[in-house]
This record gives structure tokens, sequence and C-alpha cells, in this order.
């Protein structure tokens, strides 16, 4: 969708269209009919998030893919990278070769979201153990 600005006059219309050009821009995630959802979903479902933290390390095959993402199905793995290159994340490229040869790497865009994502899961991962032992507190107070 291509959203274009009309010419405002001045002063209040002005600041009403760029609170309203900013909400357009941005999304208002919390909206329940809010784009941003689904594509918040996508990036941060079980599969999406290794796969596109997987592709950081650069261009790779769907069995390397598979290999690398202990526990995806072929389907999951397939239904995921499908989703991801529908939202401009992932790239595809398919070889005219027997047997079929294709290849994925992030975008641009894609290596944006992978950044951030990388930050999360370091998080994660740094602090399991302080996630763990609050599970496990919580665990205790409700028996």
């Amino acid at each position: 969708m291509k959203l274009t600005s009309l010419p405002i006059e001045t002063g209040e219309e002005q600041v009403t269209e760029n609170i309203l050009g900013e909400r357009l821009r941005r999304g208002e995630v919390m909206s329940a009919d809010c784009p941003s959802r689904e594509i918040l979903s996508h990036v941060t479902s079980r599969w999406g998030v290794l796969v596109l933290i997987a592709l950081s390390d650069g261009t790779q095959r769907f069995s390397e893919l598979r290999r690398k993402i202990n526990g995806v199905s072929e389907k999951m793995l397939a239904q995921t990278l499908q989703t991801l290159e529908t939202d401009g994340f992932v790239d595809r490229i398919s070889y005219p070769v027997v047997p079929p040869h294709v290849e994925y790497s992030l975008t641009p865009l894609g290596v944006e979201v992978q950044t951030q994502l990388a930050g999360l899961t370091d998080w994660v991962e740094t602090n399991l153990h302080r996630i763990i032992n609050q599970r496990n507190l919580r665990l205790v107070d409700k028996q």
C-alpha cells in the first residue's frame, strides 16, 4: 500500500496529519486490527525466531536449516520460510537443476529484524538461570 500526503495549509491540521501519518507508518500494536500484530506473530513464532537466527550465518539450503534447527518438521520449516519470505525477511533462490536446489538467505530487512531478535535471544540465554529460578519459585508457591 502506497501512502501519499495531501498538502496541508497550516498549524493544527499539520499536526493532525503528522499524528495520523505516524500511526499509519508505525502501526498501533495494541489495536486488534493492527497489521503489525501479524508480522510480530510471524517473527516471534517458535520457528520464526530460530529460522531468522539460523540464517544469520549466511545462505543455507533447506536441509541445512532443518539440521541446524533441531526439532522442526519439514512442514513447519517450509511454512515458516514461506511466511518470512512473504513478509520480506527471507529471499528464496531456486536453481533449475535436478534434484532441486533451493537456497535461503536474509534480505536487508531480515538482517535488521534478526539483529533485534539476536539481542532478545542473547538476553534470554544469559538470564536463563534466573528465569528458571523464578519459574521454580512460582511453582513452589502454587503448591
